[in-house]
């Protein structure tokens, strides 16, 4: 006996809505790397980086220590022999040469040393070290590029913030 089987017959519809989020790393401004490690320098190393979504900066630049440098100078120049040569390169400084001249034994000039350089020192008052405070006080162009750098930078943020 056959039995007739009836098929079922059912409908649907599926809606369905995917959201796939893609998360990757933000973008990097990767300042450059100045090496300095070598302690017989007298220069130093400034980098820096800004990044917003659209636009990254990234600059550096090694800055000289010129204080670092005379007092490298003074030192070969006394190893060598030269040591009237190094005092005189070390009266450059006006704390040096002030200090010399309250200690009693003045700076050299113009090859003359002791009580004639003093006398001579006396004379000439307009030949004296500038001042250090006076000389701190004026910016390198090291200086002024790294002001520079950050002006710009700076107003890049501003306009991309707005």
């Amino acid at each position: 006996m056959a039995q007739d089987v009836e098929p079922i017959v059912t409908e649907s519809t599926v809606d369905s809505k995917t959201t796939t989020t893609l998360k990757s790393p933000p973008p990097s401004a990767i300042s450059p790397t100045i090496n300095t490690s070598n302690s017989d320098l007298c220069t130093f190393g400034v980098a820096g980086a800004v990044q917003t979504q659209i636009l990254g900066i990234s600059t550096g630049t090694q800055i000289t220590d010129d204080n670092c440098e005379m007092l490298k100078n003074a030192k070969t120049l006394y190893d060598m022999g030269m040591k009237v040569a190094a005092v005189s390169l070390m009266c450059s400084d006006q704390r040096v040469f002030d200090a010399m001249m309250n200690a009693g034994t003045p700076c050299p000039k113009d090859g003359l040393v002791g009580a004639e350089a003093k006398a001579a020192w006396e004379t000439a008052d307009d030949s004296e070290p500038q001042d250090l405070q006076q000389a701190e006080k004026e910016l390198t162009k090291n200086e002024k590029t790294l002001i520079g750098a950050g002006g710009v930078a700076g107003l890049l943020l501003i306009l991309l913030a707005l």
